[in-house]
């Protein structure tokens, strides 16, 4: 049975849709069979990957509005093993729609589980909010991968996300972990970058990655071209520590089912 990944933070810029659509790219690279949901109405991990958003008669907002089958939303992403359920702008009026619906916080949860079998990881992208539809993702994952940037306010509102999170895991998803802290946009030659990896380290421990994603010209040109920097720049950091990343999270969960 797969794993169901959320990569969420509610601050902005933070490298969640670079993280999304990369570290899928890097698994499948691995030899995993992956699915990326992206949850976000900006529909950035959808584009990244060369997929436009409006083309897709059925996006995840049909599949949780309109209970469409999300087999019907699945996309090729051009990378061989990861499949995608895109986004649109529509998904923004997604959250007033559901809120009269019984069980609200349970619909991505309910689509997903079907499909968990069928992939060694679903990778969810969140909108950078804390509304219905990251609540939704959070209660359909296992984990969360916690993107945080390498910056002077880089701590800030965490508390709020990890008091979601304790939430939904004590009311909607009691299985409910943190899968990692993930350091993004690292310099390694600014101190301030040094520090608030030695911070989130006292804070957290081994929940934090050892694998950091560097500040790298190509990460951010990639996705203009519609692809993962992995086929874009192969050589490049960010490939490097996007597919470092990804055996560290397979090892990490091999070495729990063992």
């Amino acid at each position: 049975m797969g794993k169901i990944i959320s990569i969420a933070n509610q601050k902005g810029g933070v490298g969640k849709t670079t993280t999304a659509f990369n570290l899928g790219a890097c698994l499948a690279a691995a030899g995993k069979k992956v699915l990326l949901v992206d949850a976000d109405p900006q529909a950035n991990a959808t584009s990244g990957l060369g997929l436009n958003p409006e083309e897709a008669e059925i996006s995840i907002y049909e599949c949780l509005v309109d209970g469409e089958s999300p087999e019907k939303a699945l996309r090729d992403s051009g990378v061989e093993g990861l499949k995608v359920i895109g986004s649109r702008i529509d998904l923004v009026g997604a959250e007033v729609e559901l809120m009269q619906r019984k069980d609200r916080e349970r619909i991505m949860q309910r689509l997903l589980r079907p499909l968990k079998d069928s992939y060694d990881f679903i990778l969810i992208d969140c909108s950078p909010s804390l509304g219905l539809i990251t609540v939704n993702a959070l209660t359909a994952s296992d984990s969360v991968i916690i993107p945080v940037q390498a910056e002077y306010f880089a701590l800030e509102g965490i508390s709020q996300l990890l008091n979601t999170i304790r939430i939904i895991k004590s009311r909607l998803c009691p299985s409910l972990e943190i899968e990692g802290f993930l350091l993004t946009m690292y310099d390694a030659r600014l101190r301030l970058a040094n520090q608030i990896f030695e911070e989130l380290r006292g804070h957290f421990g081994d929940m934090v990655f050892n694998t950091v994603i560097p500040r790298n010209i190509k990460l951010s040109e990639s996705p203009s071209h519609g692809l993962p920097v992995i086929l874009y720049d192969p050589e490049s950091r960010g490939a490097i520590a996007y597919c470092q990343l990804s055996r560290e999270l397979i090892t990490k969960n091999r070495q729990k089912k063992s």
